[in-house]
């Protein structure tokens, strides 16, 4: 196990309860060793390595010495920075018989239940304006202001045989006692951010789980933490990219950090989205390609999809595919799908063997049970939008889309050391 690596993504995960957050210090880490940080809107001029972020997004590339636009390609790793969570609503402040609660939204497939009964801060962007000026602003509120409160089994007796929550009525958090407070969130989120209430124009922000990420197991073989999907995978993709000195000539190494994959990427932000062909054509010009170099530079191109992969449960064996057994520690997992809800291919799959066995770690595959309906990825998005090849891998865990989800120790590098022969090889 590589404790650096895992203390790092501990640390990581803990400063980025938002994709928000994670953006904005995923782009920090790049600039902090070398790579030039330019707006969205700007000329991204001619810089050897390049980072642009703008809410839940990042796009960072690492350019070869020489770039021939007739021998250009580029390897990708694409992640994203959104997890299950619940959201604040527009006109949040509600409550009942004494209590004062806030309005929510599930965002995502969050596995209700384990938000229940758990000491909840805030954290997302807020945006306010002073006169003229209009700003956004990060918010973290890292104590405990939020809870769910469960019904005591007294009052439902049969709540171990299924809990049923309704998404409206069952997940409001308690925030106070008294009658509702109208304005409360707004005057709330002011006094955090050092502003008048009366600036705050609106926000997107949203609760998130405060328990510290934490290495676990009688030796120290588990870590667990939140949003470990997919903050795992931006965290090893953003190391990645940072431990390539200088990718091969004729390669754009690019690392895409996407928003709103929980609810199907269709935003502009998301990868059904114009950013990430945009990003690349962006890059491209820089080397003076022309439109006609950059369409046959995608036919050249690899893409790893990096997401979550499951595990298999001990307690649980029945959900998996027999011959395709995940298992904490070892190594990245290719994901394939006869239907394409995964992009791997035989020949993207083999690929991204090659980059395993070149970095000497251990690699698995997965398959979902044929009778139960398989999650997708950015991965067909991709693989559909830019004609480019795509290989879907991940780190395995169990508590996938929990509030607190559980990993393998020696998972993040093992991933990371993987995603750097990929970004790096020939």
């Amino acid at each position: 196990m590589s404790s650096s690596v895992l203390e790092r993504l501990l640390t990581w995960i803990d400063a980025a309860p938002s994709p928000y957050h994670a953006a904005h210090n995923a782009c920090t880490d790049l600039v902090d060793v070398g790579f030039t940080k330019f707006g969205v809107d700007e000329s991204w001029g001619d810089s050897d390595r390049v980072v642009v972020s703008w809410g839940g997004v990042v796009v960072a590339a690492a350019f070869g010495n020489r770039i021939n636009p007739d021998r250009l390609r580029f390897r990708l790793v694409g992640a994203h920075t959104d997890s299950p969570n619940l959201r604040v609503k527009p006109n949040p402040d509600v409550g009942r018989v004494g209590y004062r609660q806030l309005g929510v939204e599930v965002y995502g497939g969050v596995l209700l239940n384990s938000w229940l009964d758990r000491d909840l801060g805030l954290s997302g962007r807020v945006v306010v304006q002073n006169g003229v000026s209009q700003e956004t602003l990060l918010l973290k509120v890292d104590r405990p202001v939020l809870r769910v409160a469960q019904l005591a089994i007294h009052l439902d007796r049969e709540v171990n045989d299924g809990l049923k929550l309704d998404r409206q009525s069952h997940l409001s958090p308690i925030w106070g006692l008294g009658d509702v407070d109208e304005g409360g969130f707004r005057s709330f989120v002011a006094e955090e951010l050092n502003v008048d209430s009366s600036e705050v124009r609106s926000w997107d922000v949203m609760c998130h789980d405060l328990t510290a990420s934490t290495v676990l197991g009688r030796d120290r073989e588990l870590y667990a933490a939140p949003r470990i999907d997919n903050l795992a995978s931006c965290h090893a993709a953003v190391e990645a990219l940072q431990q390539i000195e200088t990718p091969t000539d004729d390669t754009i190494s690019v690392v895409a950090l996407f928003d709103h994959e929980e609810i199907g990427s269709e935003s502009s932000s998301g990868a059904r989205g114009p950013m990430l062909a945009n990003a690349l054509e962006r890059l491209a010009t820089t080397r003076s390609v022309t439109r006609d170099q950059f369409l046959r530079a995608l036919t050249r191109s690899w893409c790893v999809s990096a997401d979550g992969a499951h595990a298999v449960h001990p307690n649980y064996v029945d959900r998996y595919d027999p011959e395709h057994h995940v298992v904490l520690n070892g190594g990245p997992v290719i994901k394939l799908n006869a239907n394409v809800r995964y992009a791997t291919d035989a020949e993207s799959g083999a690929l991204f063997q090659s980059a395993c066995r070149t970095a000497g770690v251990p690699f698995q595959q997965y398959a979902h049970r044929t009778d139960l309906v398989c999650g997708s990825t950015i991965g067909p998005i991709t693989a559909a939008q830019l004609g480019m090849s795509v290989v879907d891998v991940g780190s395995a865990q169990l508590s996938m889309h929990s509030a607190r989800e559980m990993g393998g120790s020696a998972d993040p590098h093992y991933l990371t050391s993987a995603l750097v022969s990929f970004l790096a090889s020939e």
